[in-house]
């Protein structure tokens, strides 16, 4: 079975599998908490822990995948573009929205590292888990932090944004799409954007490029860290 777990199709199947059957319960159950990434990733964690799979075995097959997710972040730029006008007319609310969420962030993550008495490493891993993997483990090397520790941040973050935002703009009873599209692209990266184009377009769009933004404004604030 060894020669089976090892085998790149099936880190590749494995995934997709799991993605599948996460969106057939997103579309049964119609709620946000039933998000296909999170479901996903339950599944995949529960598969390989029943069958002892090493993540070493999966992730030859897994890394293919992960190939996908810079091309895949590209494509907001069709969005970004469709929604240019609206851009224009908000970038420096969208600059500055993505500026102060960057700082609430950096800072609300310091504070509660020092009340529950974390190391340094371990502050400095958690510090960019509100921006996208690349930027993150970059500023996450530079201060002494931990990659896995980092990676594991990242994903928790943008996996709880993408479920949660949904809900929370709904009882917070934010209307404006720009806003929106600010609060998910700064706080919960690439992952939190997949929520956002759920909700439309406009949203998809400015969360896109608060990715960027905010991943800028975290570099820069890392840099006095």
């Amino acid at each position: 079975m060894s020669n089976l777990w090892s085998n790149p199709l099936f880190g590749v199947f494995l995934t997709f599998f799991c993605f599948t059957i996460g969106t057939i319960i997103n579309r049964l159950v119609k709620s946000p908490i039933a998000n296909p990434l999170l479901i996903g990733i339950i599944l995949c964690y529960s598969i390989l822990r029943i069958f002892k799979i090493s993540i070493t075995d999966y992730m030859i097959g897994g890394d293919f995948v992960s190939m996908f997710l810079l091309p895949s972040t590209a494509v907001l730029g069709l969005s970004i573009y469709r929604q240019r006008k609206i851009l224009e007319k908000e970038f420096w609310p969208v600059c500055i929205g993505c500026i102060v969420g960057s700082l609430v962030s950096v800072g609300t993550t310091v504070l509660l590292c020092r009340v529950c008495l974390l190391d340094e490493a371990m502050v400095s891993s958690l510090i960019p888990k509100s921006v996208t993997t690349a930027i993150a483990l970059d500023v996450s090397k530079n201060l002494g932090g931990v990659d896995v520790v980092t990676i594991f941040a990242v994903i928790l973050c943008g996996t709880a944004g993408a479920v949660f935002h949904p809900i929370l703009i709904k009882y917070l009873k934010l209307k404006n799409e720009v806003a929106q599209g600010v609060a998910i692209g700064t706080s919960s990266h690439a992952a939190g954007t997949t929520s956002a184009i759920k909700l439309g377009e406009v949203q998809g769009a400015i969360s896109g490029v608060s990715i960027g933004i905010a991943g800028i404004s975290t570099v820069i604030i890392a840099l006095f860290m």
